[in-house]
């Protein structure tokens, strides 16, 4: 199963608790739904979850049975043809077969709390989808209803969420990219070990990409570190090629030493090599030293 079926599977496990929830549920799948007309309600899903939950949400919400029901899974098909049926549907979210071109919210239906969340897990269940969060963070909602989507918007808003809009091939979408955001309407719908699962994979991918930057951190200063051993050692060799070097102090014969015998070293290493110890910074001053001498013209040495 894919995360977005799992989700809707989890968003299903709980029925409506009253009446004016499941009509609010009810009410999102219609506007988020394939085909809402005065003389056709068609509802298509691949959720298993979501086929076997919507019969049992219009007989809650409007006591009525689907004239149509799939006859197998995978794209699965649910229809009311039966305009007496479908005109109390109708009327039961606020709206007039006779009337009604445009479809737009109710929001006699959405007064409460707990039915604004019932009619987003509606259309979240119809018209929603979300990615998997080990690919990437994304919501999106899905209508072919432009009014709808726009007044969706702004319910969304005055709940505290803040979609961003587009479209594609003429429908309507509100969606979210943040995972924060994602996390947080799935709490909002009901799905809560969906959300942890959001957090759960934002957390390995940023603890992973913190290992990622310690490594190329640490990759880097490796790398620092051997060409400067490298100029180093270059610089020592130079000076032993015209006999310098045994004109040099004891603690730069014994630093440049040190370098050759441990080409790999850091300076902490070469310092504490040193006999007696010294500080890094001692060690560093010498080597720096070793290559100014190698670079001087040979009077000067």
């Amino acid at each position: 199963m894919s995360f977005s079926s799992n989700v809707k599977a989890e968003l299903c496990r709980a029925e409506p608790e009253r009446h004016c929830c499941a009509v609010a549920e009810a009410c999102g799948v219609l506007l988020y739904c394939n085909t809402v007309s005065p003389t056709l309600i068609r509802i298509v899903t691949e959720s298993d979850d979501f086929a076997a939950r919507l019969p049992r949400l219009f007989r809650q919400a409007f006591g009525v049975r689907f004239d149509a029901l799939p006859e197998s899974t995978g794209k699965q098909t649910f229809a009311l043809t039966d305009e007496t049926k479908i005109q109390s549907v109708f009327h039961a979210i606020g709206y007039s077969p006779q009337d009604s071109i445009t479809l737009h919210l109710n929001y006699s239906l959405l007064e409460n709390d707990c039915c604004r969340v019932s009619f987003l897990r509606g259309a979240f269940l119809a018209g929603g989808s979300v990615t998997d969060p080990e690919k990437r963070y994304h919501l999106e909602l899905v209508t072919n209803h432009f009014k709808v989507s726009r007044e969706c918007c702004n319910l969304l808003l005055e709940l505290g969420f803040s979609p961003k809009e587009t479209t594609r091939g003429g429908s309507s979408i509100l969606y979210f990219k943040q995972s924060d955001a994602v996390e947080d309407l799935l709490t909002f719908l009901g799905a809560p070990v969906s959300a942890m699962a959001v957090m759960e994979a934002k957390l390995e991918k940023d603890m992973k990409n913190k290992v990622n930057r310690i490594v190329n951190c640490d990759s880097a200063n490796m790398g620092k570190i051997v060409e400067a051993a490298q100029a180093q050692i270059a610089a020592i060799r130079q000076l032993q090629e015209r006999e310098a070097l045994e004109a040099l102090s004891p603690a730069l014969q014994q630093t440049a030493r040190l370098r050759l015998e441990n080409p790999e070293a850091n300076l902490e290493e070469l310092a504490a090599l040193s006999d007696p110890p010294v500080s890094k910074s001692a060690v560093n001053h010498r080597l720096r030293k070793l290559v100014e001498l190698s670079k001087a013209p040979a009077e000067e040495e």
